[in-house]
């Protein structure tokens, strides 16, 4: 059931900052907390995966700035974090038995977290009277839960 939390919670994570997800998973894999050897995953725990990932990841946190980014509910923006969300979410659910519904969590959880993250982060610029800081929370949200969420795996 852990598993199964998680890969909903790993989903919201994509919903908000779609290389997040995956870099916080190939981390986990490979330091160990995600049990993906022997699985068709378990690239997610080589050697240069997780810092490949996390380069993108960064690369995405530096976009997400740009004025000329499009917003992540267009269509081709919102599939892409669905698909995220969903493989991730399979990774995730891979560790607990169940990579089918981790999958469908993953992707539930990456619907939530693009719709949820849109509004909280429109909500939070309107009251800070600019884009940046919220953000730049955001970024924080996603880094700092994508972690947590990975250590209450068992």
């Amino acid at each position: 059931m852990i598993f199964l939390l998680a890969a909903l919670l790993i989903g919201i994570v994509a919903g908000l900052r779609a290389m997040t997800a995956p870099a916080i998973v190939s981390w986990a894999a490979q330091l160990g907390v995600l049990p993906l050897q022997g699985t068709p995953l378990a690239f997610l725990g080589w050697r240069f995966t997780p810092w490949i990932v996390s380069l993108l990841a960064v690369g995405e946190l530096i976009t997400d700035q740009l004025p000329t980014t499009p917003s992540r509910k267009v269509l081709v923006q919102f599939g892409t974090r669905i698909l995220v969300g969903g493989f991730c979410g399979v990774a995730v659910g891979l560790g607990g038995g169940q990579p089918w519904m981790g999958a469908l969590a993953g992707a539930i959880g990456a619907v939530l977290g693009t719709l949820g993250g849109a509004a909280a982060r429109a909500r939070l610029a309107a009251a800070f009277g600019r884009d940046r800081p919220a953000a730049l929370l955001e970024d924080i949200v996603a880094i700092g839960g994508g972690i947590a969420i990975m250590a209450l795996l068992p």
